[in-house]
């Protein structure tokens, strides 16, 4: 099922709304955990993996940040950006990069508006409990800037290379 808002299209998969292959993908600037201001377009010519995750230091987002880390060199490699967006503070991930030592950008989106204009903001349940989340979804973004695959089913733990398969 499509829908489109602000000249966005979504499709619906497993009951969720995803930004729509073949669509630009929403410009964006946040800081990374030093304060440094990255933008999206800084970043063209180069493909991008954007993956969005609930939180930091939690056990599926560590694995999943450590996938990325222990296959960076292969992104690198392909010339491949790999971008990580959270609603956690600056501070929370400065802790999280130190502590696990990853060499690529996690971007800080406390306002949740990249979050909620890449649409990953969703009800979960977890144990019978029913409570709003960031919904992990991975995105790959090419060189002019297009959304050409989306997945809001990640597997934490095989995240990155199941994204380098495809690339």
């Amino acid at each position: 099922i499509e829908s489109k808002r602000n000249d966005i299209i979504y499709i619906s998969k497993g009951g969720l709304h995803m930004l729509l292959s073949g669509t630009q993908a929403p410009e964006f600037t946040l800081p990374d955990h030093n304060g440094k201001l990255y933008s999206l377009k800084d970043f063209r010519g180069k493909k991008v993996v954007l993956y969005f995750y609930p939180k930091d230091s939690t056990p599926g987002c560590t694995k999943q940040a450590l996938g990325y880390k222990e296959n960076y060199k292969e992104f690198q490699d392909k010339d491949i950006i790999v971008i990580g967006i959270s609603k956690d503070s600056q501070a929370s991930h400065k802790r999280f990069v130190l502590n696990n030592e990853l060499p690529f950008l996690l971007l800080s989106d406390e306002n949740m508006e990249v979050i909620n204009a890449y649409d990953v903001w969703h009800e979960k349940v977890m144990c019978g409990h029913r409570y709003m989340g960031v919904v992990r979804t991975t995105y790959i973004i090419n060189e002019e800037g297009k959304i050409i695959f989306a997945d809001n089913k990640v597997k934490a733990a095989s995240n990155a290379l199941d994204i380098l398969k495809l690339l």
